[in-house]
This record gives structure tokens, C-alpha cells and sequence, in this order.
């Protein structure tokens, strides 16, 4: 009778997956290493060194930001600032943690990232001298972060597939809006997406809700993007 109250109980209650210390490991390398503050530097980097054509004006005309020094701009705008006040929020005890495990925790980060990344978008199109769809790039990770933000009050989506799935929606934009062949960057790019996905998903710090809300995010509002500057 006892045994057949343990079988009853383990049939009714969910399997929870175990990894080994190893996996979570590679799991945990790999979350670092497609962390979202890098995927601007990302994609300047692709666009420079697969279609630099497309930068020739930007390269000739922008005297307060020469062409090489467009990654410090980049960097220091989309990684530099968001992870000093990250670690500036840690310090002061506004957030439990820096990986921003709880819903919480990510209110003061998002908010900075929020207005960053417009900053980014905002000081390029009154330039007018990148290509639009680089600017509609941040513009879709403007508005991405923001609805992020907003569907934190309700889940805790994932940041690293918003970003992934932002970069999938980018060279969706490419190929759809500009005609691009973009195809062999979207099959790795997709291969790296779901690598991230299952790391985050190793590591439990995501459900396949907030996973899949992430993608979609991400994906949605930089073909909206694309839509609104490069029609």
C-alpha cells in the first residue's frame, strides 16, 4: 500500500530535469558569452565587416566619430553605461544581485538600458549619416527593452532571447526590407539563439513562457522598426 501511494505520488507530480555540474557550467559560459549588452557590438561588427559599402557615407562625412571608433561608441553606450549602473545599483543595494535573478531587481537596469538605447537611436537619426536600417536597429532594441519592462510587472522575460531574437528579426529586416541575402547569418544566428535558449533553460533562470515571449519580443519590434524607418 505504501509503494503504491509512492508510485501514485511520483506519477502526479512533474519531472524536474537534473544537469549534470558540467552542463550547468557550459551553460553558465555560454549565457555569459551571448550576454544581450553585447549584441549592438555584435552587429555594428557584422555590418562593417560584411556590407561596409552601406558606411561609406557615414565614414566620410562624421567628423566627431570616425568609422573605427563607431564600436567605442557602441560599446560605451550599450555595454559601458548599462553595466556601470548595474553595478552602481549593487552597491547601493538597490538590487539583490547582478544577474538580476528576480523581477525586482530589474526595474533600475531596464530603465537605464530604456534610455540608452533611445540615446543611441535618438543621436543617429538626427545625424542621418548610418544607413537607416542600422539606425531602426536600435530603435527595435529601444522598443524591445520597453515592452520588456513592462511585461516584467507579469513575467520575468528573458533578456538573453529578446536579444537573440532581436538580431533574428534584424536579418529578417534585411532580407524582407533591403533584399539582402542574408540567409547563411540567419541560420547561425538562429543555431545560436537556440543554444542560448536551452543554456538559459539548463540553468533554470527561465520558463518556456518567458523564453518564447522573449523571442517574439525581440523579433516583432525590429521588423516594427524596420516598417516604420526603412519603408
Amino acid at each position: 500500500m505504501q509503494a503504491h501511494a509512492i508510485s501514485d505520488r511520483n506519477e502526479d507530480t512533474p519531472s524536474i530535469p537534473e544537469f549534470s555540474p558540467m552542463t550547468r557550467s557550459l551553460a553558465q559560459v555560454i549565457s555569459y558569452i551571448t550576454h544581450p549588452l553585447f549584441l549592438p557590438l555584435l552587429v555594428t561588427f557584422l555590418i562593417l565587416n560584411s556590407i561596409p559599402e552601406y558606411m561609406v557615407t557615414f565614414k566620410s562625412l562624421s567628423k566627431r566619430f570616425a568609422f573605427d571608433s563607431l564600436y567605442f561608441r557602441v560599446g560605451i553606450t550599450c555595454i559601458g553605461f548599462p553595466a556601470l549602473v548595474l553595478f552602481l545599483t549593487r552597491a547601493l543595494n538597490l538590487v539583490s544581485s547582478v544577474y538580476m535573478k528576480t523581477q525586482r531587481d530589474r526595474i533600475i537596469p531596464y530603465s537605464a538600458m530604456m534610455i540608452f538605447y533611445f540615446w543611441a537611436f535618438y543621436t543617429f537619426q538626427q545625424e542621418g549619416l548610418a544607413p537607416r536600417f542600422y539606425t531602426a536597429f536600435f530603435l527595435g532594441a529601444f522598443l524591445s527593452i520597453s515592452i520588456a519592462f513592462v511585461s516584467n510587472v507579469f513575467i520575468k522575460t528573458s533578456m538573453h532571447t529578446v536579444g537573440w531574437g532581436g538580431v533574428i528579426g534584424f536579418l529578417l529586416s534585411l532580407m524582407w526590407g533591403m533584399h539582402m541575402n542574408v540567409s547563411i547569418p540567419l541560420v547561425i544566428t538562429f543555431f545560436v539563439a537556440a543554444l542560448v535558449a536551452t543554456a538559459r533553460m539548463v540553468l533554470g533562470a527561465h520558463t518556456p513562457r518567458e523564453i518564447y515571449a522573449g523571442f517574439l519580443i525581440g523579433i516583432l519590434c525590429q521588423l516594427i522598426s524596420c516598417w516604420i524607418l526603412v519603408k
